[in-house]
């Protein structure tokens, strides 16, 4: 059940009445009492006191009756977001990002929306999942495929095996960008063979190397895509000799001799 609120006007008479009534006091007191007079300075104080109040008062628009609607409050701006707001956020964002790449999924052509899953999922495949996805791929192992080849350069040797695909590579059962250190020479080096025939997304390229460092073994990994592409089709041999692409780089580490601090390097010569 809703209070009703006093009204302003009983209000102001209640403290004009009240304010009259203590100047009287003070006034009628007796001089011989206990207590002493307050100074002037004092009473004059108190009723300015009472005076501004009763004008603040006056100033005030109460409604005589309340409502029987609840109160409701002011709207409230949080500026520092706890973490649950900032989860909330987040997840709201994700929805709407998602709602928005429906429509354009949608216009998709089932082929492509098959291809665009198993990028997907090639992506998602990381340790254990990927070595074993490559294995799905390679029954038999490297030996047992069709399409395989050997590069060599300075101590690496890389086996090579070609399968129809969208462009991977894979190395010792890792993702090539992850093994190579994302290193874009070295990432290139893999696919120069395939994107000089324009074979860059048809083929899936699987690779497994040792010996010497990242460079030498990227080197190897070229030289045995280009001997497999020719194995494929002896017509590919022809623009992959003009670039250079099938002859073995023959250069090694020169081998330290006795005496010397490196292959050729002497120490200094002292005459004395």
């Amino acid at each position: 059940m809703a209070e009703k609120q006093p009204n302003i006007a009983a209000v102001l008479a209640a403290l004009h009445s009240k304010a009259f009534s203590v100047s009287l006091s003070h006034a009628a007191a007796p001089i011989q009492s206990a207590e002493p007079l307050a100074p002037i300075s004092a009473r004059r104080s108190m009723a300015l006191s009472v005076s501004s109040l009763t004008a603040a008062l006056s100033h005030l628009s109460l409604p005589s009756t309340s409502t029987s609607k609840p109160h409701q409050a002011a709207p409230f701006l949080r500026l520092h977001p706890t973490a649950t707001s900032r989860r909330a956020i987040s997840l709201a964002l994700r929805a709407s990002a998602a709602e928005a790449a429906e429509p354009a999924g949608a216009d998709l052509p089932a082929e492509e929306v098959v291809a665009v899953e198993e990028e997907a999922v090639e992506d998602a495949l990381s340790g254990a999942a990927l070595r074993k996805y490559v294995k799905q791929r390679l029954p038999g192992g490297f030996a047992a495929q069709r399409i395989t080849a050997t590069g060599r350069r300075k101590t690496a040797i890389a086996r090579v095996v070609l399968q129809e695909g969208t462009g991977k590579v894979f190395i010792n059962f890792r993702d090539a960008k992850e093994y190579l250190q994302g290193n874009p020479m070295w990432m290139e080096y893999c696919k120069v063979p395939l994107a000089t025939l324009g074979f860059e997304n048809n083929y899936d390229v699987f690779v497994k190397v040792h010996g010497g460092g990242l460079s030498g073994q990227a080197q190897a990994i070229c030289l045995g895509v280009a001997r497999a592409l020719v194995k494929i089709s002896t017509a590919n041999k022809v623009p992959l000799r003009s670039e250079g692409l099938l002859t073995r780089d023959t250069r090694i580490v020169e081998r330290k001799k006795a005496g010397l601090k490196k292959a050729r390097k002497r120490p200094q010569f002292s005459k004395r």
